[in-house]
C-alpha cells in the first residue's frame, strides 16, 4: 500500500489538509501580508530614511574611509563623491572605484557632500536633504 494513503486520514470518506499543510499557508499569506502593509500604514517614509541612514553611516561611509586610507585625506568638496567613482586629479593613490554607482537617496536625490565638514569639522558632513529635497528637519545625517 502507498505510504501516504496509509498515513491519510478521512472522516467519512473526506480528505483534509495536514496541519503542516495549513500553517505553511499561514506563513505565506503573513510574508504576503508583511511586505504590503507598509505601503498602506504609512512604513514606506520610515523605510526611507532607514535605508537612507544606512547609506550614509555604512555603505558611503566605507568607501570615503577607504579613499582616505588610500589618499591620506577625504574628497574635497568640489570633487565630492564622484572621487569615490572616478579618480580626481587631487588623488595620489586612488585605488578605486570605491563604490559601484553613484549613490542616490531614496527620494532619488544626490546626497550632500561637505569636508571638512560644518557639523564634523574633524572629516565630513554626508546627509540627505530627505523628501521635501531642501535643509529641513527631514533631513538625514551623519553627525546626529
Amino acid at each position: 500500500m502507498n505510504e501516504r494513503k496509509k498515513n491519510e486520514k478521512s472522516f467519512g470518506g473526506i480528505k483534509g489538509f495536514t496541519l503542516i499543510e495549513l500553517m505553511l499557508v499561514v506563513v505565506i499569506i503573513g510574508a504576503l501580508v508583511a511586505m504590503v502593509m507598509p505601503r498602506l500604514t504609512g512604513r514606506g517614509e520610515q523605510a526611507r530614511v532607514a535605508a537612507a541612514s544606512a547609506d550614509i553611516n555604512a555603505n558611503i561611509a566605507t568607501g570615503l574611509k577607504l579613499y582616505e586610507l588610500d589618499n591620506g585625506n577625504f574628497p574635497s568638496t568640489s570633487d565630492g563623491l564622484n572621487a569615490l567613482l572616478v579618480k580626481p586629479s587631487s588623488a595620489k593613490n586612488w585605488n578605486g572605484p570605491y563604490l559601484e554607482r553613484k549613490p542616490l537617496d531614496p527620494w532619488g536625490k544626490e546626497y550632500e557632500y561637505k569636508s571638512p565638514g560644518e557639523h564634523r569639522k574633524t572629516d565630513y558632513d554626508l546627509y540627505s536633504l530627505g523628501k521635501d529635497g531642501v535643509e529641513s528637519t527631514d533631513d538625514v545625517t551623519n553627525w546626529d
